[in-house]
């Protein structure tokens, strides 16, 4: 595998920013890594997002992410937004359209990845989550497979679990649209063309998993296709380095 990390000008931040990606490598001599196909397109890729206090060298430093991508030839990229919950702030920069549309268009321009939609994932995790989901219902058309891992799963509720509300406040000027709400975007979604989704929590994590499982039953009962694990843990990496490689051998690779 390539790591690379890469940094650029946005045109949607306004300012420099920075990605960490891993690229497959068709190799032969490499000791302890098995070899991988990458196909004339270029190898599928996963947009893997970051949580709240993180940026976008967490997942690489925390799991084995390049390991697990590794034995499957999938590219990753790992955008960093700061605390924008993914959101074109109200106060700051236009997360939501840098990672929702300059940032594929970027990708596509800088690295030989796929840009089909069968070989296009995206997963997050906390914030990460919500950023992923709120992807995968609002493109829908983009993924062939959607996962949040232990994601905010209702934003309504979010001013109340944060100490401080700097967040609701700076990102959405103190309230929601129904733009920011998961339950409100899957209703749109259209069961016969949408990908598939991923929902994950930790069952000790209190303040998550009850949402979680309701966001489950929405979709479900709107007839997406969710796969649900929830499992002991509790907001930590151990549970994210457990779940990620679930999900990426969950991932409808084109090639299997």
């Amino acid at each position: 595998m390539a790591l690379i990390d890469c940094d650029f000008f946005s045109e949607s931040l306004q300012v420099g920013t920075s990605i960490t990606v891993v690229l497959p490598q068709q190799t032969e001599e490499q000791i302890g890594v098995g070899s991988v196909r990458i196909g004339p397109e270029g190898p599928p890729v996963l947009y893997l997002l970051h949580g709240l206090s993180d940026d976008h060298t967490a997942w690489l430093r925390y799991t084995s992410i390049e390991r697990y991508a590794t034995a499957r030839g999938l590219a990753v990229v790992m955008p960093a937004v700061g605390r924008s919950f993914y959101a074109n702030e109200a106060h700051g920069h236009a997360y939501w359209d840098y990672v929702a549309e300059e940032l594929p268009a970027v990708v596509a321009s800088f690295f030989r990845v796929s840009t089909t939609r069968q070989d296009t994932f995206v997963a997050g995790l906390s914030m990460g989550g919500y950023g992923a989901l709120k992807l995968g219902f609002t493109h829908p058309e983009r993924y062939a497979a959607v996962a949040g891992l232990s994601g905010v799963a209702d934003i309504r509720a979010l001013t109340g679990r944060l100490e401080r509300s700097e967040i609701v406040d700076r990102v959405f000027d103190g309230g929601f649209a129904p733009g920011d709400d998961l339950f409100a975007l899957l209703e749109d979604v259209d069961p016969r063309t949408a990908p598939a989704y991923y929902v994950s929590c930790g069952t000790e994590e209190v303040a998550l998993l009850d949402d979680n499982v309701r966001l489950a039953e929405a979709a479900e009962a709107h007839g997406l296709d969710v796969t649900t694990d929830f499992r002991p843990g509790v907001h930590e990496w151990g549970l994210w380095d457990d779940v990620i490689q679930d999900v990426i051998s969950w991932l409808p690779l084109a090639d299997e």
